[in-house]
This record gives structure tokens, sequence and C-alpha cells, in this order.
């Protein structure tokens, strides 16, 4: 429903305080007039720049003047039996610190149920005072839609070449779903002044700014691709068909996985190389930056969070060793007054609510730290198992960083048995750092699965039977649960004895 419909309906049924939640007021104000033209409404604007604003009327230097509750008063002049009179009042929050106004605005309210008139508030946020809450009601204002933004590109681009079709316009749509109105024609304007024509990649970057400025998501711009990370077949083929077959029906969008594994074993490798293989930016969301000292601010922060990741969509949202962020929700109200608690309440509610064309990437090295309400169905596709590296996944490890480092592939290699693949990173790193051969620099190298064999091996035996393995397709299971199971088939089975 459009911002004139859904004024229509309220101011019909004679509510008189209205809040519209919008960054764009030029075009919420030519909305609201032009529903007032076809009501036959009487209409002012005020901000405190310029003062009262009442189109075809002349208004008395009182009135005119920037003081807000002269504007207030006024709006009554307005009203008549016949018609209402709306009084718009841009960017208003920034003044309800004040009781004098408060009270004023509580009056006329109160006053405009009688006399058919009606005060609204346009501001980017919604910050109602405790006086106020209930004699408001909140509006959105939505940012343009796919036919909205095609026509503001269409309407830049006057000249043939310069707006692509089919396929690569709907990219430049992708890339331009969050935008404001006056951010998409500045975006539209920019990519034609430096290519010629209308590219998504412009403005991608213009969208990244957005993340720059709110400060509570990193944007990764790595050059890291699938084939710089062994193994993990099954996880690869898994969210490359998700992401490939992904469509603007909210239904049938996939929505992320969530991958456990001891450390090193590749899960930020693989996040962030899968924006960089389906074409999406990757979000990196840190939890703990999102913890703030004021009353309600951290789950402010994290609600702002998701709002700005729907707004990149389509994109990767990569919250690494998320385990950590959450790690004490249960027991939140007696630690942190259930600060914790919250955001974690609204990240969950997010994952299973949300439209957008957002992919989750969750990494988590101790699982037995989250609540088991996480990972259920519907917030993720697939609980992945990442396992330490196979025989021939430790090969094509080797050969990558070899090659990376610039190493001698023939060289002896040292014995890498439970190796993760940052282990052998670290290895041909330190022999190209220390310029020594492979054997003699892994002298340097204990692996995980050594310094924390007690907890790799829990994690492991938690894992077999839960998870879907990233290496291979079907269930995880452990190589010694695997023949403790064949042991006992072959025991149980009679035929076999």
């Amino acid at each position: 429903m459009q911002l004139s419909e859904t004024l229509t309906n309220y101011i019909r049924a004679c509510f008189a305080g209205i809040w519209i939640e919008s960054h764009e007021h030029d075009d919420a104000i030519t909305d609201i007039a032009a529903m007032c033209e076809r009501e036959n409404w009487s209409l002012a604007t005020w901000d405190l720049d310029t003062g009262l604003n009442v189109p075809g009327s002349a208004v008395t230097e009182e009135a005119a003047s920037t003081d807000p509750i002269a504007a207030l008063r006024s709006i009554n002049g307005l009203a008549s039996e016949d018609e209402a009179a709306l009084l718009v009042l841009k960017n208003f929050h920034r003044l309800l610190g004040s009781p004098e106004i408060i009270q004023a605005v509580a009056r006329q309210i109160s006053l405009g149920k009688q006399n058919r008139t009606f005060l609204i508030v346009l501001a980017p946020v919604v910050q109602i005072p405790i006086e106020l809450e209930k004699l408001f009601v909140v509006v959105s204002h939505d940012l343009p839609d796919r036919d909205q933004l095609e026509q503001i590109a269409r309407d830049i681009a006057t000249e043939s070449g310069e707006l692509p079709e089919d396929q690569e316009l709907d990219r430049v749509l992708d890339s331009a779903s969050g935008l404001t109105r006056y951010e998409a024609e500045g975006a539209f304007s920019l990519s034609l002044v430096q290519h010629g024509r209308v590219a998504p990649e412009v403005i991608w970057n213009l969208k990244s700014q957005t993340l720059r400025k709110s400060g509570l998501l990193g944007l990764h711009r790595g050059e890291e691709r699938f084939d710089q990370l062994g193994g993990l077949d099954n996880l690869k083929a898994f969210c490359r068909r998700a992401l490939a077959r992904a469509n603007r029906n909210s239904k049938h969008r996939p929505r992320g996985v969530l991958l456990l594994s001891p450390p090193g074993c590749g899960k930020s490798q693989f996040a962030k190389s899968l924006g960089n293989e389906t074409g999406r930016p990757t979000l990196t969301l840190d939890i703990g930056s999102l913890m703030g000292s004021l009353v309600g601010q951290s789950e402010h922060n994290m609600r702002r969070a998701l709002q700005i990741a729907d707004a990149m969509a389509p994109a990767i949202l990569f919250c690494d060793e998320i385990e950590k962020g959450l790690a004490g929700a249960g027991s939140s109200g007696h630690t942190d007054s259930g600060v914790t608690a919250r955001v974690f309440g609204n990240l969950l509610t997010w994952l299973n609510d949300r439209t957008s064309d957002v992919f989750v990437v969750a990494t988590c090295n101790d699982i037995s730290r989250l609540p088991p309400e996480f990972a259920r169905a519907e917030r993720f596709d697939g609980v992945f198992f990442v396992d330490l590296p196979s025989r021939a996944q430790r090969d094509a490890i080797w050969h990558i960083y070899i090659r990376e480092f610039e190493l001698d592939l023939e060289q002896a290699r040292p014995d890498d048995e439970l190796w993760t693949g940052a282990e052998i990173r670290a290895c041909c790193r330190l022999s190209a750092l220390l310029d020594v051969p492979l054997v003699q620099a892994a002298a340097n190298i204990v692996p995980v699965a050594s310094t924390s064999a007690e907890s790799v091996d829990a994690l492991r035996t938690w894992a077999s039977g839960r998870c879907l393995s990233a290496d291979q397709s079907g269930i995880f299971t452990t190589r010694v649960a695997a023949r403790r199971s064949r042991r006992r088939a072959v025991q149980g089975n009679p035929l076999n004895n």
C-alpha cells in the first residue's frame, strides 16, 4: 500500500497524530500534497528553517516565524466543517525534548479530534516521548520498489545503450535495491558519468558507503575463490545450487548455512569466497561490536544492522564465531540485565521471518555454547560439519599454498596427519619467510588436534549423525562411528554369523 493510501485511511478514521518514518521528505510531501488535492484537504508544512508554509495562502508574520508552538496553533485556522487540515512538521523529533512543545502537541492532537486537524511528523527515526506514545500512529515511507527504480533509471538514462537490457538490467535493479529515490538518481547519474552506461559496480560502491556511515557492518573486499579452498565439495555445491536457483519469490529464497568445525578448517575462507563465486557482496557482522553502554543501544544496533543487511540484498551476511557473540544468552537475565538475550531474540526473529535475499553464513567452533533454538529448521538451510581435511584434501591444500608462496613443488613434505588447512598455510608461509624447507618449517607448527585433542574429539563425536557433511553428500559420520555402526550391523544380522 502506498503512503498516500495509508494516510487517507488514517485521516478518515480521524487519527489526529501521525508519525511518518522517512528519509525522503520531499518525496513524502509530494505524495501528501497530491492526496490533499485529490481529497480537497488543506495542507501546511513547517520546518525550523523556513517556518510555516501554506500553499496558496498568506500567513501572518507570527505564524510564518520559526516558533513551533505558533505553528501548532495556526493549523486550527485552516480547518473547516467540510474539509480537513494537515500540518506536516519536518524533523520535528528534534524539538520534542521541550515540555512546552510536548504539551502543545498533546493539546493539539486532542483538539484535532474535534475540528479535523491533523499533525504529521516527518522524521527519519521514530523517537516519540512517552507522554505522546499513545497519541501517534507510526507509518513507514517505503523505499522504492523494483518498478520505481527501473522508472528512475529510464528517466536518467535517456540515450540508447545507456541502460542495459534483460539480465544485466536485473543486476542493476538488484544492486539498487535499498536505495532511496535520491540515492538511486545519484547512483545512476554517477554510473553514466564514469562508464557511459548504468552499471551495477558503481551502485555497489555507493551502497558500501552506507556500511561505513553506520559502523555496524563491514564489507569484505577480498579476492578469495573456491579454487583457492581445498575440499568442502558438498558444501560448495549446495550453496552454489541454492543461490543459483534463488528468485524474487520470498518463499523460495535460500536462508543460509551454519558451519561447525574445529578452528582452522576453512569456514571463514569459505564464507569470504562464496560472495565472489556468486557475485554478491559479503557483509561481516560482529555481534560483540554491537554492544553499547546505553540502555537499549545494543538492541537498537542489532535491529539497525539487520535493516542495513536487508537493504543491501542480495548479499552474503557472514557471522564469524557466532557462539562467542551470543555466549551467555541463556543466563543473560542474571549477568547483563537481559541485554544479550534481547539481542539474541532480535537475531532469531530476523532469521526466521526475513523476506530479503540475504544468505547467512554463520560459523561456530563450540555449538554447546549456542542455545538449541538457534539451529532449528527454517533459520538455516543446513548445519554442516567441516571436518579435519582428509589425505586427498591435504594434498590439494599443499598444492594451493606451495604455489601461492612460490615454493618448490618437488620438496619433501612434513608428516601432516590431523593438520588443518590453516596449519598447512602457516607451514608454507614460515618456509617462505624463514627460507627453510617445509619439513624444517613444520617444527614450528603444533596442530590444534594435538593442543585441543579432547575438545576436537568431543566436537567430532557430537557432530556425527547430527550434521551434514561438508565434504560429501549426506550426514557426517566419524570414521570411528562408522566402523562401530558396521560392526553392530554385522553382529546383529544372523545371516552374517
